[in-house]
């Protein structure tokens, strides 16, 4: 069922939602908003004793009650003004924590499909640059809105006592302001969801240029990405200038229109016939209510921008939020697997309007066996990897684990069962022993991490750092060679120590010495393992107890490395190719 439209109420209610469990504090915040309201009429309404009585009447006790009255009322303003802020924002941070943590843990566990779609940039902007744009309109805008109306309420309640009539001046303009600030919020809010769009092509764009610095380098591509980077910059700016033009033109109009309605107030105050009803002090208390209310009038005008800013960014975040996430259906528990596979006439396509990847794919591994998926880039080899972990699932046909539909499997289930080594070797920012011991097998030992790391020859390198186990390794691993953060990954995978192995291109950074070493290592801990190895280089897979080779997406000949050398099909066509080009190097 198609989820209803995310309209601005429904984002407000939405939004509210995440501020209900702290309703104490904004209970406790509005109470400080009313009495910090309130000294502002307090303050016009001490005009009419400090006149009348002061100056005019010379009245003792008004005299001795004005001052202590004026110091009074703003200490009440200082301690209701802070009580107020700092209840919103420590508020408004709490809603973005929650904001962040959903929006993190949603990212988390969406499927693949999802991020294929998305640009990184762009999820991103929804972490950074969106919630901060939430935090606002929640804590800063929130504030304003509540306190300056209950301001200008209390302000024309006061002004409507002293003079109903010269009140009413004030309430003609309402639909008029009302109507502009209806327009300019329509106006903002369409510019502000094109400024989310920008800010993540802008994210995605710089982080693909910092990611890619060394091919940037190698081609002489400054030039050209500064250029690109511009063009979005542009972009960029243009919507923000649109943005506080809109800003900037409808803040002196809606003023322009008040102070039309000032002039003609204090003109028609100043007729003799209005001035035999009106004291001095009351005349000056009316002035100065209506010049108090020029300032929140100016605040909430202004503060619409970051309301629309806000909304455009809650839209945002929420339609992440209401995406679905990973079908995890199955009920079948899964402590250890056996190994066997089997794929079940498998098809599959990323997008069925560019084509099918892989067609009628049908084969089975036994326990302990190892299997070697070799072809042309493009065959769909990856693929079939992708499958079995349940990045994605097939659109014909099963995959299948000890007989059983992986989809029947708790998803966790079943992807203890696998470690996987992909040619796109990821590594965080930490240290050496936390991207082995990563995830739930951060608890560990240093023994069982070493252990590991000797199996997969990647001691030998880590002892001669400086740290050792501790060494921090950059951002990605940058700080190593592609074959020390291969070997890292290879030791991850040795401490996971599952039934079922995957090796995408496993060796593939490696030079032939370390090769040699790994490919012991890997031997070793393929034993009673089921292996699926990926690669391009058919030299690494000669051991497997038989060999896949695809071709467009299907399975055009099976056998051990022998049989299909003597064959003389598209595996011999291959080995030849390669075997000439290593010659040739």
């Amino acid at each position: 069922m198609k989820p209803a439209p995310l309209t601005a109420a429904r984002l407000y209610k939405r939004l509210l939602g995440y501020a209900t469990p702290y309703w104490r504090v904004f209970s406790l915040a509005v109470l400080a908003m009313i009495g910090f309201a309130a000294t502002d009429t307090g303050f016009a309404a001490l005009m009419k004793p400090m006149l009348d009585g002061n100056f005019i009447e010379r009245d003792p006790a008004t005299i001795r009650f004005v001052p202590l009255a004026l110091v009074g009322l703003f200490v009440l303003r200082g301690v209701t003004g802070f009580v107020s802020r700092y209840g919103m924002s420590w508020i408004g941070r709490r809603v973005i924590q929650r904001l962040r943590h959903d929006l993190f843990h949603r990212l988390l566990h969406l499927p693949s499909r999802y991020f294929d779609r998305n640009p990184s940039g762009r999820l991103l902007s929804h972490l950074t640059f969106d919630v901060e744009q939430v935090a606002e309109a929640t804590t800063n805008a929130v504030t304003i809105l509540i306190r300056d109306s209950l301001t200008m309420l209390f302000l024309l309640m006061y002004m409507f006592w002293i003079s109903p009539w010269l009140t009413l001046l004030f309430l003609i303009v309402g639909p008029v302001l009302v109507g502009l600030i209806r327009y300019v919020s329509l106006r903002f809010r369409r510019i502000s969801r094109r400024i989310q769009d920008s800010m993540g092509e802008l994210t995605q764009f710089s982080e693909e240029a910092i990611q890619g610095h060394r091919l940037v380098k190698s081609y002489n591509g400054e030039a050209w990405q500064e250029q690109l980077f511009e063009d979005v910059n542009e972009r960029n700016r243009r919507l923000h200038l649109k943005m506080a033009a809109a800003a900037g033109a409808s803040t002196p109009i809606v003023q322009l229109i008040a102070a039309c309605i000032l002039a003609l107030v204090v003109y028609l105050a100043t007729l003799e016939s209005v001035t035999r009803e009106i004291s001095v002090g009351s005349f000056v208390s009316f002035i100065a209510a209506m010049m108090l209310l020029m300032q929140p009038l100016k605040h909430l005008t202004n503060i619409n921008a970051s309301i629309q800013r806000g909304v455009s960014a809650a839209r945002s975040i929420f339609e992440v939020l209401d995406e679905p996430i990973e079908p995890d259906q199955g009920r079948l528990p899964l402590s250890r697997a056996r190994g066997a596979i089997e794929f079940r006439n498998v098809s599959f396509a990323y997008d069925p309007d560019k084509g099918v990847v892989l067609r009628d794919i049908s084969f089975s591994i036994e326990p302990g066996q190892t299997v070697a998926l070799v072809g042309r880039s493009g065959s769909g080899k990856t693929t079939l990897a992708h499958l079995l972990v349940r990045f994605y699932d097939p659109v014909q046909g099963a995959v299948c684990l000890d007989g059983e539909d992986i989809r029947d499997y708790r998803l966790a289930d079943l992807r203890r069962q696998i470690a996987m080594v992909g040619q796109d070797v990821m590594l965080f920012n930490e240290t050496i022993a936390h991207n082995i011991a990563y995830g739930r097998f951060a608890a560990a030992s240093e023994a069982d991490i070493i252990a590991s790391a000797q199996a997969a020859h990647a001691m030998e390198f880590i002892e001669a750092l400086p740290d050792g186990l501790a060494t921090r390794i950059g951002d990605r691993g940058i700080l190593l060679s592609g074959g020390q953060r291969q070997r890292i990954a290879i030791a991850r995978a040795m401490l996971k120590d599952a039934p079922v192995l995957i090796l995408d291109e496993a060796t593939s950074s490696l030079d032939s010495e370390s090769e040699r070493a790994v490919q012991d290592a890997l031997e070793h801990l393929a034993r009673n393992r089921t292996s699926l190895i990926i690669a391009h280089r058919l030299s690494t897979v000669e051991r497997a107890d038989f060999i896949l080779v695809l071709e467009q997406g299907r399975i055009v000949e099976t056998g051990t490395h022998e049989a299909l050398l003597a064959r003389r099909g598209v595996y011999h066509e291959l080995y030849q190719l390669q075997f000439r080009e290593s010659r040739a190097s």
